[in-house]
């Protein structure tokens, strides 16, 4: 199948397409994912990008029927029985646009859109915000000291982040090892509130971040992503994110030995995302790709063999030839590209 995408890197045990999901995912192998993480833009509430393919440049009801391109494809690429894990939180409401100031059902909307689509509500995880930080950056009315003591009415609590799971249907054909999480790691992770997870620890962005096209950029804390993989995938799982953003997810996959496959729309977080994935690569040692290579007796890249290579021609990867395969250094600026994993 054959998908639009502006450029892509490549690297070990990575690839990274700029481009739309709603156009890249239908070229990705049925089934082919072991688990998926990602942070989703927030609707009509930040600007991610000047691009009207950005999903949070829509209104509420087109971002739930853009959304659900991307939803539907999800459900035919996950593996069965394995899960997705979406990070949201809920948004506010506004006086002068939605009637009164409030909160937003977006944890909810998300749930129900999931459903709709196939997907199982499998679980949740309610991740813990410091009030007092919130308070400084927001300036939430809710938060301040000030309005606590002029009409405590007004008070409300910190917003919480969540973090939704939904399981594809099926059975699941390849049980997950947990054997590198201890019975004490589980009493803490089973918790239904995470709490004691530093704010800060994220990738930086600064490179990211441009003049005028966004107001917001919240990567994934890297301990959140770190906990979800290791409890919900295998090593050598393929992760994927729709929404890559600067690579966090890829960048920990990577770290544990998981293979990864990302989508971004805007390029400057895709360069850095780029550069993320190939410091955690060449950090992580020898690729799961190649260990699979020699065991084959084939090169493999990004399970593409090279008789895949030679057959999908030059133009459909974008690759000046087979010779020269692409790395974060080489990226393409090819308009097609098309993925299929070595049997």
């Amino acid at each position: 199948m054959v998908d639009r995408v502006m450029t892509q890197a490549q690297g070990n045990d990575w690839m990274l397409y700029n481009g739309d999901s709603a156009e890249v995912l239908p070229g990705l192998p049925d089934e082919s994912v072991g688990f998926s993480v990602f942070s989703p833009p927030f609707s009509s509430v930040y600007t991610y990008s000047p691009s009207e393919r950005d999903l949070g440049n829509n209104n509420e009801t087109d971002f739930w029927r853009h959304f659900g391109y991307i939803s539907s494809e999800l459900l035919r690429v996950m593996k069965p029985g394995r899960l997705v894990a979406v990070h949201v939180a809920n948004l506010p409401a506004y006086e002068n646009r939605d009637g009164a100031s409030g909160r937003k059902d977006f944890r909810g909307d998300t749930i129900r859109h999931f459903e709709s689509v196939g997907f199982v509500y499998h679980s949740e995880i309610c991740i813990d915000k410091n009030p007092q930080a919130q308070a400084i950056r927001t300036h939430s009315k809710g938060l301040l000291f000030a309005q606590l003591r002029r009409d405590a009415a007004w008070m409300w609590q910190a917003w919480a982040d969540y973090i939704c799971i939904f399981r594809a249907p099926g059975t699941n054909a390849e049980p997950v090892d947990a054997t590198g999480i201890s019975e004490n790691d589980w009493i803490e992770w089973a918790r239904p509130v995470w709490s004691g997870l530093r704010e800060t620890d994220v990738l930086q962005a600064k490179d990211a971040r441009e003049h005028d096209d966004e107001r917001h950029l919240a990567p994934l804390q890297l301990p959140v992503i770190e906990r979800c993989i290791r409890l919900w995938s295998n090593r050598g799982d393929v992760i994927l994110s729709p929404f890559a953003g600067i690579g966090s997810e890829g960048y920990v996959a990577l770290r544990h030995g998981r293979k990864f496959i990302g989508i971004e729309l805007k390029p400057a977080y895709f360069r850095v995302a780029a550069q993320h994935l190939e410091q955690s690569a060449q950090a992580a040692g020898m690729t799961l790709w190649e260990e699979e290579a020699t065991s084959q007796g084939d090169t493999t890249v990004a399970g593409l063999t090279d008789d895949e290579l030679r057959e999908l021609g030059d133009d459909a990867l974008g690759m000046a030839g087979d010779s020269e395969k692409p790395n974060a250094e080489n990226r393409s600026t090819a308009s097609v590209a098309r993925f299929e994993w070595a049997d």
